[in-house]
């Protein structure tokens, strides 16, 4: 059975930024990689996911990126009816190709398989990590960086809670609509946040939504979005693919970053904002974070200690996520026009 000094467990942004930087030193790392899932995710690149990988000096090749590029996002409120636009910068991207490249980025030395991680034991000396095809390897320690519904923290912390929703996508055939980003709110269907966006001749609609009824509440939201907005019943048919999975949203009391010889990074941690669930931005630097903190003395006390901002990041956001959700406010909001911008099309 090989050993190693740390398996990491996922190879998302958040794993694949930790291996990129940790494996760079003397450490003997595993990546166990289960790509065989895509994530439901709009896959816009946030402004501060573009500062952390400026500040790699990591630049992205054009395959990543998709078409079209737009520079404001439509907000919807579907109960009062309002939509306002407002200037975002944000990269539209095939996240697929985008984890993809990240994970090119991991030195050659590092070793990753594929598979699914099916259990983790600890012997209190070494972690025992063992794989759907039977493959077991063992580690000093153990980094989850296997998002929402982590093995890692179903395994080894089962009293530390995260909310969660059901985040359902479909991907159409764009029709005849001009492109646009949209943010969609309606309480009477989720508390949270949908969206829409355009990808290289398709549409993709996704939300998240709360476990019960879920699909129900999906297509209601489908049928408000044809009552109430400019798109059409045909915008929404025949879906050409359908993506479901869990989402964490970690509220005030939702994050975990670990033990002594346990480290959690990413969306496994809590990391992820609930407001609009943008995630990799945190990915990117609780990765970072870890691997620096395993230079240190005591890594897990070095941890909690740098990720102290982050927390504080999210707990603004989640105080953001309550006016959002509130009609009233939000009402109240957009009616203001504050930071909203018009439209002007040039006439032929």
């Amino acid at each position: 059975m090989e050993h190693f000094d740390c398996a990491v467990i996922g190879a998302g942004p958040a794993g694949a930024n930790f291996a990129r930087l940790a494996g760079a030193r003397r450490m003997r790392l595993l990546v166990v990689d289960d790509d065989s899932r895509e994530k439901p995710c709009g896959g816009l690149l946030s402004p501060d996911a573009q500062k952390a990988l400026a500040r790699y000096d990591i630049s992205l090749p054009v395959s990543v990126l998709t078409s079209p590029q737009i520079f404001a996002v439509q907000v919807i409120d579907l109960e009062s009816g309002i939509a306002r636009r407002y200037p975002r910068h944000y990269l539209n991207m095939d996240r697929a190709a985008f984890d993809r490249f990240l994970r090119s980025q991991i030195p050659p030395g590092v070793v990753r398989v594929q598979g699914r991680c099916v259990r983790i034991s600890d012997t209190g000396k070494v972690f025992s990590v063992r794989l759907a095809d039977g493959r077991e390897f063992t580690a000093q320690w153990l980094v989850g960086a296997d998002g929402a519904n982590s093995l890692v923290r179903r395994t080894f912390f089962k009293n530390d809670r995260l909310r969660f929703y059901t985040a359902i996508q479909q991907t159409f055939a764009a029709q005849d609509t001009d492109p646009f980003y949209s943010c969609i709110f309606d309480s009477e269907t989720s508390p949270a946040p949908s969206w829409i966006l355009f990808k290289n001749g398709t549409m993709l609609f996704g939300g998240a939504f709360p476990f019960a009824g879920s699909r129900t509440r999906f297509e209601a939201q489908k049928q408000k979005l044809v009552q109430h907005t400019a798109l059409r019943a045909e915008n929404f048919s025949a879906p050409m693919k359908t993506e479901v999975c869990l989402v964490a949203s970690p509220g005030f009391s939702g994050f975990c970053t670990g033990n002594d010889r346990i480290f959690l990074i990413g969306e496994a941690a809590g990391f992820i904002s609930p407001s609009s669930f943008e995630g990799i931005s945190y990915a990117l630097r609780s990765g970072e974070m870890l691997a620096e903190s395993l230079l240190e003395r005591d890594p897990a006390r070095a941890y909690r200690r740098r990720t102290t901002a982050l927390r504080h990041i999210l707990y603004g956001k989640e105080c953001k996520r309550k006016v959002l959700a509130s009609p009233t406010l939000r009402r109240l909001i957009m009616r203001s026009g504050i930071t909203a911008i018009r439209t002007k099309k040039t006439k032929p």
